[in-house]
């Protein structure tokens, strides 16, 4: 008897992280770390008085781009993040300190090393094309 293997698609990052959940404490800590670390205070300077538009924002960007509900898409169409981003001057220092409070925000929420490395990869690639200021 021949038996047939079901091919499983790989778990996306979405999955892979752990859903919603996982995602939302990794956003609650990454502007949690900028407000209180003073190695972001230019990442954190750049984003204004108030943060909760910005951590809901990012909760939804994030669910999508790692492949689980489109929640941003649904709600603002294609994200447009460099034109989004044009008005705040994001030079190598603020790349620099949003992608290490990252780094920091997922190790300290537990994501699995193997994801926390192809996410940081990403989120390098992403960061760096944001840039629009020198230095």
């Amino acid at each position: 008897m021949i038996q047939i293997q079901e091919r499983v698609p790989p778990a996306t990052p979405f999955e892979t992280i752990g859903g919603e959940d996982k995602v939302k404490a990794l956003v609650e800590r990454f502007y949690d770390l900028m407000d209180l670390e003073p190695k972001y205070s230019a990442l954190r300077a750049a984003h204004g008085s108030e943060l909760t538009k910005a951590r809901q924002h990012l909760f939804w960007f994030l669910c999508g781009w790692m492949g689980g509900p489109q929640h941003y898409t649904e709600r603002f169409g294609h994200p447009k993040l460099r034109l989004r981003h044009m008005p705040f001057s994001i030079g190598i220092l603020e790349r620099d300190q949003w992608l290490s409070c990252m780094e920091q925000a997922m190790a300290e929420t537990g994501v699995d090393p193997q994801l926390l490395l192809q996410l940081k990869a990403s989120f390098f690639q992403t960061a760096d094309w944001m840039r629009n200021s020198p230095g």
